[in-house]
Order: structure tokens, then C-alpha cells, then sequence
């Protein structure tokens, strides 16, 4: 963005903030005041103008009270309130999509995402990135999550449909055509870090060395993290609806060879009925993988062309302008496909 651009943004007082940041929260009343700050703070010294949209997936704590006493303190911070919790993928992803900036950070409130990198992020959009991602290049925590971690990550580069880049979280910029596109597309449960390498735009990825939780306590539990990596799984790896095909074709191989086998041991050796019957069962056996996964790959077929549930379903929203009164309804503009990599 040159100096004439960013003089014009500046004296305008346009609406439209240059980024937005966008902050999830659940139970985070020991953090959400430190974050605020600490992010306007890198706001003020690295945009021209912005906006802070806090999103509370139905807190049991004071989170919510204290989100709406900054929305009264500040007129730059926002909030939506959930009515109930929906989850660590539909309702970050939902703030994004009711975000207006030309870019969007999306961090988490526990400041694992240090806010420090505020600055690198825009620099590299700036400079032309269209996503920008944070990696986790180090981080404190126990061997079981870490251990689980790297099998997932395994896992999913060996099975999603795209690349997945390891120690990425989600925690970076996004721009705004990059945001348009992703609401775009109708998720049911939206994999951003998988989304993002799906889309094919430009990305620079940034590494960091991830610090432990300022304060408060995780609502992760071990459960939980799985939750999220199976819906990962199934949201980035839809050729898992295919395995059943490829295990028939194996075992309809396996079964010519057995009935041939079969065959040879009656002439060669005498008739055997447990042999016999072994091969009829793996015969059904392959007919019914191969009907199972006939059904599965139609199932995503249904999937992919009836995408259409709400993310998130909001109690309320605090201090948003009055054209921004209800929820945003995506759409993909044709400049934005004009100036896509």
C-alpha cells in the first residue's frame, strides 16, 4: 500500500477499518482485558484504522459482562454473543466472516498468538501476501498432546486432499478477498488451516516460538482436541469417503486369488468346506464394501452440493454500526477474482 493510498485511508474516515481483528473467547475473564490492550497497542502502531470483534461461544464465566464493557469503552471493539457454544471451528470462523477489514487477524484470547506478531503479518500483506499464517516452531506442553499432535499431523498429510502445513493453528491474516472466497464456500465446519493451502492464494508463513497461556485455564481437553482433529480430518480428507472403494477392489483381489487357490486344492488335494465357505464369505464381504462405499461416495457428492447450515446462531451483537446490525451475508466479487494468484 504506498503513502498516497495510506494518506487517503487515513483522512477519509471511511467506515471500513483497514484490518480487523477478530478474538474468539470461552471463559477467557482473566485475559480478554490484557488482550484488548494489548492488541490495540499493535493496532494503533501498525494499521491505519481498525476494528476488534470479541466472540463469545456462550461463556460461563464474566467474559461476556466484560466484552460488553469494552464495546462502551472503546468504539473500535465489537461483540458477538453466542447462544450457545459452538465449537473451536464454527465460531471463530464465523467472527471472520462478519469482519469488514481489507485484512483480518484471527488469534486466540489466551495469547498463545502473541500479539507481537501483529506487525510481521501486516508487513507481509502489504508486500503482497494474501494470507499470512503463523508457525508453531516451539512450544511447552505435555509428551501425550505433543505426541498426539505429530500423529495427527501425520495422518493428515497423509490423507487430506491438500497439503497441511505442520504447527499452523489458524493464527494469522487473511484478506479480505481471501475471507469473501472461505464464506463462500458454505462449510459446515470450516478448517481454516486447511482451507487456507485449499484456495491456492498466496501465503508466506511466519514461525514463532508459541508461549504457555498468560492466564486462566484451558477449556481443551484431551477429548476435546480430538473432537476438533477428526472434524479436521473429515472437513480436509473427503477421499476417506472413498476407502471403502479401495478396500473392495483389495479384497476383490484377494478373493479371485483364494477361489483360485480354491479351486486347485479340490482338484489337487479333495473338496474342503471351510476353504469353500472361507471364499464365499470374503466374496459377500467384497460386494458388500463395494456397495458401502458406492453409498459413501454419493453421501459426499449430497455433501459437497448441500452445504448450507449457520455457523453460528448470535444472542446478541454490541457495537456495530448500524449498516452492520445483522449478521453478514458473503459474497465473492468479481475483483477479487480478477486479482487472484
Amino acid at each position: 500500500m504506498s503513502q498516497s493510498d495510506q494518506s487517503s485511508h487515513r483522512d477519509t474516515g471511511k467506515s471500513t477499518p483497514e484490518v480487523s481483528f477478530v478474538i474468539p473467547c470461552y471463559n477467557e475473564e482473566a485475559n480478554i482485558v490484557q488482550m484488548y490492550e494489548a492488541v490495540t497497542e499493535q493496532a494503533k502502531r501498525h494499521s491505519l484504522s481498525y476494528e476488534i470483534i470479541f466472540i463469545d461461544n456462550d461463556s460461563t464465566d464474566s467474559t461476556a459482562a466484560l466484552a460488553r464493557g469494552l464495546c462502551e469503552r472503546d468504539p473500535s471493539v465489537r461483540a458477538i454473543l453466542n447462544n450457545r457454544n459452538y465449537g473451536q471451528m464454527r465460531s471463530p470462523t464465523y467472527a471472520i466472516y462478519q469482519a469488514e477489514g481489507e485484512a483480518v487477524i484471527a488469534m486466540c484470547c489466551d495469547f498463545q498468538d502473541p500479539p507481537s506478531l501483529i506487525g510481521e503479518f501486516i508487513s507481509q500483506w502489504r508486500a503482497g501476501a494474501q494470507i499470512a499464517l503463523g508457525q508453531r516452531r516451539t512450544e511447552r506442553t505435555s509428551w501425550l498432546l505433543g505426541a498426539t499432535r505429530k500423529v495427527g499431523y501425520a495422518l493428515l498429510k497423509r490423507l487430506a486432499d491438500n497439503p497441511i502445513i505442520s504447527g499452523v493453528t489458524g493464527f494469522g491474516l487473511y484478506s479480505r478477498e481471501v475471507v469473501d472466497m472461505f464464506a463462500s464456500w458454505n462449510e459446515p465446519e470450516p478448517f481454516i488451516r486447511g482451507m487456507a493451502l485449499e484456495s491456492g492464494y498466496r501465503c508466506v508463513v511466519i514461525p514463532y516460538d508459541r508461549p504457555e497461556r498468560q492466564a486462566g485455564t484451558s477449556a481443551n481437553s484431551f477429548w476435546t482436541l480430538l473432537n476438533f482433529a477428526l472434524s479436521g480430518l473429515s472437513g480436509s480428507a473427503k477421499s476417506l469417503l472413498r476407502l471403502p472403494l479401495l478396500l473392495s477392489v483389495s479384497s476383490f483381489v484377494f478373493t479371485v486369488l483364494l477361489a483360485i487357490f480354491s479351486i486347485g486344492w479340490c482338484i489337487l488335494v479333495g473338496f474342503s468346506p471351510l476353504l469353500m465357505l472361507s471364499t464365499a464369505l470374503f466374496v459377500m464381504f467384497s460386494v458388500l464394501l463395494l456397495f458401502i462405499g458406492l453409498l459413501g461416495d454419493q453421501l459426499r457428492l449430497l455433501v459437497e452440493r448441500s452445504r448450507n447450515v449457520p455457523l453460528v446462531i448470535e444472542r446478541e451483537r454490541i457495537n456495530f454500526p448500524a449498516e452492520r446490525s445483522l449478521p453478514a451475508q458473503r459474497t465473492i466479487h468479481r475483483a477479487h477474482l480478477d486479482g487472484r494468484a
